[in-house]
């Protein structure tokens, strides 16, 4: 394989040594290596399975999906199968939430891992050909798959009957845009298609009627690359694995205000002070903790740290980003951040989300500069309130999410500019 630049910079650390179990170490993998250390032996038993039975194992393993909905894997794949083919499988590497890299350090670095996970999946579901899409600004990313599918194909692994087996399968790696909507796994769909990156009205899903009208599954790229455990440990074993009800291993990308920013492999009863404290090191210059934002999603205070890491109702959710804010950062500044970022990233197919995501960001940067009004004050509290449940799809679900929580959970903060607004008026 070529070298290409990859991310020395993303420490990785695992407890579960699975996932990070070739990734902890800043070099990528080739199929060599990959197979002296048993992989590729998943797919040889896969293929001896039936595909139905792979369908079933995924289902009682309890696998959740790994992009944030937490959706269960099996249950997806069942409803799949119950259209008529031909079915594709995609993989959704399109990976643009705010401070999320855990996908990126397993492309490129246990890229086979990715790519025997489509090839078992693939199986299973009947599909003879699947898709990467991987987010744009991945370059690296991009040529290490390509190249791994290459060596895929040389070694039989990929192409036609796979192993003797009598199941084809080509893998494509197409890139995005830049746009983060095309995380949301219908724009995705309709980016592959060529066509430009707009949500679908559900139902129909993807999995009835999905790229080109046909049936489609679209996995995370850390949900791929827990299937080959669960095919090699078998469901049972798998289920061992961190608490019964959210099962297998979970990657955590920590960055922010702490010592050891990275990409840690822990089970999901794993608490959020644990994360923070035990394996990222602590706060910087051990400052006390005042938020934590999943990403662009929610926001949580200091006094929260002991909530599970796991998709219950009182869990963390999401996709386990963690950034953490300390006591001397400002929570209007930073949710100002959060705006503007979904005013770039709305895809404007629908007036409450373009215009929305525009006047909570407009309004609020009037606030944190101090040359708003109470009227402006009484725009921003509204709008942020009404994007939610007036826009087609996920983005402007939670446009406002964070900021609305950040204002509840922190009013002092905000009441702080608000003051300021009665001098300005």
């Amino acid at each position: 394989m070529r070298s290409y630049p990859v991310t020395p910079e993303i420490y990785a650390e695992t407890v579960l040594n699975m996932l990070l179990k070739r990734a902890k170490k800043p070099r990528r993998h080739t199929i060599e290596d990959y197979l002296r250390e048993g992989g590729y032996q998943a797919l040889e038993k896969a293929l001896n399975m039936s595909p139905e039975e792979i369908i079933d194992w995924v289902d009682k393993s309890t696998l959740r999906g790994r992009g944030g909905a937490g959706f269960p894997t099996g249950k997806k794949w069942q409803f799949a199968v119950q259209n008529p083919p031909p079915r594709y499988f995609v993989c959704n590497a399109d990976e643009s939430e705010p401070g999320t890299f855990k996908d990126r350090i397993l492309i490129e670095r246990d890229p086979h891992l990715v790519l025997e996970g489509m090839i078992i999946a693939s199986y299973a579901l009947g599909a003879n050909t699947a898709f990467i899409y991987i987010r744009g600004e991945y370059p690296a990313g991009y040529r290490i798959l390509r190249d791994a599918i290459e060596e895929a194909k040389e070694k039989g692994f990929l192409g036609r009957n796979i192993l003797g087996s009598g199941f084809d399968l080509e893998i494509y790696v197409a890139r995005g845009g830049g746009a983060y909507i095309c995380g949301e796994e219908t724009a995705l769909l309709e980016s592959l298609e060529g066509k430009r990156g707009h949500p679908r009205l559900k139902p129909p899903f993807p999995v009835q009627k999905g790229l080109w009208g046909k049936p489609t599954v679209v996995n995370n790229v850390e949900t791929i690359a827990n299937i080959p455990f669960i095919v090699n440990l078998g469901w049972e074993e798998y289920r061992y694995i961190g608490p019964s009800d959210y099962a297998g291993p979970k990657l955590f990308p920590v960055s922010g205000k702490v010592k050891k920013p990275g990409v840690y492999e822990l089970p999901m009863n794993t608490t959020l002070r644990e994360v923070i404290f035990k394996y990222a090191g602590g706060t910087l210059n051990n400052r006390k903790v005042k938020a934590v934002f999943s990403g662009a999603l929610d926001c949580f205070t200091g006094e929260e740290l002991d909530m599970p890491m796991d998709y219950s109702p009182f869990g963390f959710g999401g996709t386990g980003t963690v950034i953490v804010l300390t006591e001397e950062d400002d929570l209007v500044e930073a949710c100002l951040r959060v705006a503007k970022f979904y005013e770039h990233e709305t895809c404007g197919q629908c007036t409450p989300c373009r215009v929305g995501c525009h006047e909570q960001a407009y309004l609020l940067e009037k606030i944190y500069r101090g040359s708003a009004t109470e009227r402006d004050w009484e725009g921003f509290v509204f709008v942020n309130r009404y994007i939610q449940p007036m826009s087609i799809c996920g983005l402007g679900a939670v446009a406002g999410r964070l900021i609305r929580q950040a204002m509840e959970k922190f009013p002092e903060e905000f009441e702080r500019y608000r003051k300021k607004l009665a001098r300005a008026g």
